[in-house]
C-alpha cells in the first residue's frame, strides 16, 4: 500500500536523537530551546513555544486569549475537528463560516458575517498547504478585539507574498505529527510577535508555573520556591523528540522542493482527465503542498476510494466538516450550514503526498485513478 501520507527519516534524524538519548536531557532542556529558535526562525516570528501536539498547540494558543463560557471563535468547518474543539473546551462557541470553493480555506468575507460582539478569534486553516491571506482577514473583519489565528499544520514552510507562514497572524499553530511536512513524531508549536501572549503560551504549557521572581508574591522563600499562578497542564516537548524536529527543520526547503514535484507530476498527469477538479495554487503564495487534494463527483466518490484503496493507493478523505460530528449535532449544529465546505468534503480524496514517493509510485497512482475513473 503507498501510504498517503509519512514521515521522512533519514541517518541524521537518528543520530541528532541518539546523540539526546546518550546528555544528561531527555525532558525539555536545551535542545528544545533550540528547536523553538530554529522554529520561531522560519516562521519569521519573535517567539516560539513547543509543545506535544498540533492539537495542544491550539489549546495553549486559545488559552492565552483568556477564552470564558459565552465568547465566540469563528473557525472553518473543513478541518480536522481539534481546531474547534479546542476553543470548545474553553467553553467557547463556535460559529462555522464557510470557505472558498476552490482552495478549501476559510473565506475571509464569510468568516466576517460571523463577526459579533462576542467574538474573541478567528482561526483559518491553511488547507493543504496553502496560505491563509491574512492581510485580508485583517482588511475584513477591522477589529482589535478579534485575534487573528492560522491553523498551519499543514503549511510550515509556506510562504504568502513572500513572507513565511507565522509571521503575519497574531498566534499561528504548527503540527509535526509524522504525515506532516516535517516531525518530532508528536509535537507542535505555537509562534507569535506578541510578548504577552508568547509569556502566557509558556506558562500554559507549563503548569502555570511562575519561576520570575519579580513576578512571584513571595520570592523570598528559597531556591526550591515556584508559584501557580493560574492553572495549565504539561504541553512540554521533551528533548529527545526536539531533536528530531531540529533535525527535521534543516531538511525543510528539501521536503518542499519533493513535494512541489509530486504536486506538479500530479497536475500534469491529470489535467486532460474529464470528471475531475485539481488543487490549484492561489495568486502570490508558494506552498508547502501537504495534501493534494483531488475531486470527483460525490456521487461516485465512495467507489473512487475504495477502487483505489484496492488496487494499494492509500487514499484518504481530508476532511470530515466538523459540525458533522456527533458531539456538535448534540450541541445543536445542523447539517448545510457551510454549502461550500460540506461539498468539497463530498468530493474530496487526497492522493498519496509525501517526500519517499517515488515517480514510480506516481505513475502506479496515476495509472489505477485513471483505470478506476473508467469502471465507475
Amino acid at each position: 500500500m503507498i501510504p498517503y501520507g509519512r514521515q521522512s527519516i533519514s541517518n541524521q534524524d537518528i543520530e541528532a536523537v541518539v546523540a539526546v538519548l546518550k546528555s544528561d536531557f531527555l525532558t525539555t532542556g536545551p535542545v528544545s530551546d533550540a528547536f523553538e529558535k530554529e522554529v520561531a526562525r522560519v516562521a519569521g516570528a519573535s517567539h516560539a513555544i513547543s509543545v506535544t501536539s498540533g492539537t495542544a498547540a491550539l489549546h495553549v494558543a486559545y488559552n492565552s486569549l483568556n477564552l470564558k463560557k459565552g465568547d465566540e471563535i469563528v473557525t472553518t468547518p473543513l478541518t480536522f475537528v481539534a481546531t474547534a474543539a479546542t476553543a470548545a473546551l474553553q467553553g467557547a462557541r463556535i460559529r462555522f463560516a464557510d470557505v472558498d470553493p476552490d482552495t478549501g480555506n476559510l473565506d475571509h468575507e464569510a468568516a466576517a458575517s460571523e463577526v459579533g460582539e462576542r467574538t474573541r478569534a478567528v482561526t483559518s486553516v491553511d488547507y493543504a498547504g496553502q496560505p491563509t491571506d491574512i492581510a485580508a482577514f485583517r482588511s475584513s473583519i477591522a477589529s482589535p478585539h478579534v485575534a487573528l489565528i492560522q491553523d498551519a499544520a499543514h503549511s510550515i514552510g509556506s510562504l504568502h507574498h513572500d513572507q513565511p507562514v507565522g509571521s503575519q497572524a497574531d498566534l499561528t499553530t504548527f503540527s509535526f505529527f509524522p504525515t506532516k511536512n516535517m516531525t518530532t513524531g508528536e509535537g507542535g508549536a505555537v509562534v507569535t510577535n506578541d510578548a504577552e501572549l508568547a509569556t502566557k503560551c509558556k506558562r500554559f504549557k507549563n503548569h502555570g508555573l511562575v519561576r520570575d521572581l519579580d513576578l512571584q508574591i513571595e520570592p523570598d522563600t528559597g531556591a526550591w520556591h515556584q508559584e501557580v499562578h493560574s492553572f495549565g497542564l504539561n504541553y512540554r516537548l521533551p528533548d529527545v523528540l526536539a531533536a528530531l524536529g531540529l533535525s527535521q527543520l534543516q531538511k525543510l526547503q528539501e521536503f518542499k522542493a519533493k513535494r512541489r514535484w509530486v504536486f506538479e507530476f500530479y497536475s500534469e498527469a491529470l489535467s486532460e482527465v474529464d470528471g475531475i477538479v485539481l488543487p490549484v495554487r492561489t495568486p502570490l503564495t508558494d506552498p508547502m503542498w501537504h495534501l493534494y487534494p483531488l475531486r470527483v463527483p460525490a456521487s461516485k466518490r465512495r467507489a473512487i476510494f475504495d477502487g483505489l484503496r484496492a488496487q494499494g493507493i492509500g487514499v484518504q478523505v481530508n476532511y470530515i466538516p466538523a459540525y458533522w460530528h456527533p458531539v456538535f449535532q448534540d450541541m445543536g449544529y445542523k447539517r448545510g450550514q457551510c454549502p461550500n465546505a460540506e461539498l468539497f468534503y463530498q468530493q474530496e480524496i487526497s492522493l498519496p503526498m509525501h517526500a519517499e514517493l517515488s515517480e514510480q509510485h506516481l505513475e502506479k497512482t496515476v495509472n489505477a485513478l485513471k483505470k478506476v475513473l473508467d469502471h465507475v
